[in-house]
């Protein structure tokens, strides 16, 4: 399961994991404090948002390259771009800061950010393991002329399956992104499986936004999103040839967050050579074949 979903309202287990880290930080500090101590709260929330700055701020300098011609786009944090560790670094620094400057801290502070730490690695690196030990769905969706394909007939090489649909704005903003990831990552498969929209809609819309996209596939059922387990869009999925899962992204893809994501599949080749089980030919929705 990707997405834990009230309603309408959806959020990446990813995200629910750091804030029951940080909501588990605070109540840790606060019953220690009870017996003798300052309450750490307010500075546990203070060093929660100093470590997304920090891991926000080396995103964006490590992947300046995509920043350097739009500089406002570091502010948008919509993309999911950010490096936990220096994060994790900054927190930590800041917690022995604090301990040194307020002795009255020292344990609450130190045993809630302890237990908030501790809960966030073994739970995410548990999520991991289980999401990466995951294949690829035996699903029969349909293409852009209609007809019918197996999922499965993709594998063979590095694929990346996005789940989009035309009334999401995310997925429109993402879209020529992908597109240009498409165009230049020759060694990898990109799979726009729609959800439950019809084939003239989806035609309409890519010819109006002028996008060009091949592997355009068609899930009226949403069985590919209940299959992996996110009901939220856009959602990426990123596979390795033998068809296991390497990762996930949830929301909106930048250009920098996109390649950080393709970083799983290792540099591009020197050749744009993609093996023949790697690509299933197909027509560009736009086309008329």
């Amino acid at each position: 399961m990707l997405t834990l979903t009230l309603g309408t309202f959806a959020l990446s287990i990813h995200h629910l994991l750091l804030l029951l880290a940080l909501a588990l930080a605070t109540l840790v500090g606060w019953r220690v404090a009870k017996g003798g101590g300052e309450n750490p709260e307010s500075v546990l929330f203070g060093l929660f948002m100093l470590g997304m700055l920090v891991a926000r701020i080396s995103f964006v300098i490590a992947y300046w390259a995509y920043f350097r011609d739009d500089p406002l786009q570091m502010l948008d944090i919509r993309d999911g771009g950010f490096l936990p560790w220096p994060g994790l670094l900054a927190l930590l620094l800041g917690c022995a800061v604090f301990c040194w400057r307020r002795p009255t801290l020292r344990r609450s502070l130190g045993l809630g950010l302890g237990t908030g730490l501790v809960f966030w690695l073994l739970s995410s690196l548990s999520l991991n393991l289980y999401e990466q030990g995951t294949r690829l769905p035996e699903l029969t969706l349909r293409d852009a002329q209609g007809q019918s394909v197996q999922l499965r007939d993709y594998q063979g090489g590095p694929l990346v399956i996005n789940l989009w649909a035309t009334w999401c704005p995310p997925c429109r903003r993402e879209m020529p992104v992908l597109q240009k990831a498409q165009h230049e990552r020759q060694d990898v498969t990109f799979l726009f499986v729609n959800q439950a929209e019809s084939l003239q809609s989806v035609s309409t819309f890519l010819m109006t936004q002028g996008l060009n996209l091949n592997n355009v596939l068609f899930d009226g059922s949403g069985q590919m999103a209940q299959s992996v387990g996110s009901m939220a869009l856009p959602t990426s999925l990123f596979y390795n040839a033998e068809g296991r899962l390497l990762g996930t992204h949830l929301g909106e893809l930048s250009e920098a967050s996109l390649a950080r994501a393709l970083e799983t599949f290792g540099p591009p080749p020197s050749t744009s050579a993609v093996p023949a089980t790697a690509r299933k030919p197909s027509c560009p929705s736009t086309a008329t074949c």
